[in-house]
């Protein structure tokens, strides 16, 4: 990632708490807290970045609906579950959660992102997986076109999970219309 876009150690973290598996990553974003929002709720920003469309009202108990842009999947449900611009927004994203949170630092922000998976073992897979989109999404802060699409960045990744997380958290890789449409990133250890 570019010095300018965020800050060196972007590794998202790895957390059980109460029966819950939860992925979180915090970025500070050179950019204010307004921009930052934008990127996250704008459906034209949201295609940079967002690995499916987000189809409903933004407002808490809205029913969603996701389709994915680039590969053969069924589209799935979930809900706005909170929506206060422009600070947080948490989403039931079929059966996970995803909650980001802005928080305006002057000229700058920080964005923390909290995934709630419902299986440890897909927990690099996924880790991999948003890291990649929220480096995207640094770009699409800064007006700028990524260096590399997000199934690539994730190729790079995948192994660093697998290491950061263990073997536990790696035993379930991407679903098959994935690897049809952007390979398996064999060689990678813990892929399925």
């Amino acid at each position: 990632m570019d010095a300018d876009l965020s800050e060196p150690d972007d590794l998202g973290q790895l957390h059980r708490r109460d029966g819950q598996v939860l992925l979180t990553f915090r970025r500070r974003l050179r950019y204010p807290a307004e921009t930052v929002w934008r990127v996250l709720t704008e459906p034209d920003h949201l295609a940079a970045w967002f690995p499916t469309t987000i189809e409903g009202e933004r407002t808490v108990g809205a029913r969603l609906r996701f389709s994915f842009r680039d590969i053969d999947a069924d589209p799935f449900d979930g809900e706005m579950l909170a929506f206060d611009p422009p600070s947080l927004m948490e989403l039931r994203w079929g059966v996970d959660v995803l909650r980001f949170e802005v928080e305006a630092r002057g000229a700058e922000s920080v964005l923390v992102f909290i995934a709630v998976v419902d299986e440890l073992g897909k927990s690099a897979r996924d880790g991999a997986g948003w890291h990649s989109c929220l480096d995207l999404l640094g770009y699409e802060v800064a007006g700028r076109p990524a260096p590399v699409s997000a199934p690539d960045r994730w190729k790079e990744l995948r192994s660093t999970y697998v290491d950061r997380f263990g073997p536990e958290a790696s035993t379930i890789g991407p679903p098959p219309q994935w690897e049809d449409a952007h390979g398996s990133g064999d060689g990678d250890p813990g892929l399925q």
